[in-house]
């Protein structure tokens, strides 16, 4: 595979670690971080910065689409469309309040990865299979050191999205190596973490802890 050009998504291979990174404005720190994750084994890295400005956005998306490539790894913008599409980034993450799928999957087009945040709601996941959606993904599930979640995600959606929907499930929210598991159990075919993995001392070590369950 080459890590030059962008890839259809339907050719990366969704399972695995899908690191999503904090709110950090130093950019080197960020890189490292990221690498040390990718060494371990991550097999998604989702660039979200809710407080950046644009300049800050694009500095640190085009490093760490960058880093990327070199690792073969394919880079998700959350929310963004205009810098995943300027950077030629390889996809976009929605969520309930930002552009529906179908509009964004017109605008990026057939080969980028097209994430939907679907929160508790299996019809939100079914919706989103239907407009064009890669994946679908469900949470929070556990309390998040990152993120604030006004309801909590029902463990059993994950069994009935994989019987319902032919996409790949991301869990997400307060994942650690530990209470991943019955998630895993149910059918979960990526895990989303932000702070088990970049909050850690030994980013390196945390991812191949997940990657090892995945």
């Amino acid at each position: 595979m080459s890590i030059s050009t962008s890839h259809s998504a339907k050719h990366w291979p969704l399972q695995g670690l899908y690191i999503v990174t904090p709110d950090w404005d130093d950019t080197e720190l960020l890189l490292a971080k990221t690498e040390q994750a990718l060494k371990g084994g991550a097999t998604l890295v989702q660039y979200r910065h809710k407080t950046a400005d644009a300049a800050l956005r694009r500095e640190q998306a085009g490093a760490l689409l960058q880093l990327c490539r070199r690792y073969a790894t394919p880079l998700i913008i959350n929310d963004y469309v205009e810098l995943c599409l300027v950077l030629d980034a390889d996809g976009i993450h929605v969520g309930g309040t930002d552009a529906g799928v179908a509009a964004v999957r017109a605008l990026v087009g057939a080969d980028k990865i097209v994430g939907a945040s679907c929160y508790g709601t299996l019809q939100l996941a079914r919706d989103a299979a239907k407009a064009g959606a890669t994946y679908v993904a469900f949470g929070g599930f556990y309390p998040s050191r990152v993120k604030q979640y006004d309801f909590k995600t029902a463990p059993e959606i994950v069994a009935q999205a994989k019987q319902e929907i032919a996409l790949p499930v991301v869990v997400i929210g307060g994942m650690t190596q530990e209470n991943c598991r019955p998630l895993i159990a149910q059918g979960a075919d990526m895990v989303a973490a932000i702070s088990s993995v970049y909050m850690t001392e030994d980013a390196e070590h945390a991812a191949r802890q997940f990657a090892a369950l995945l």
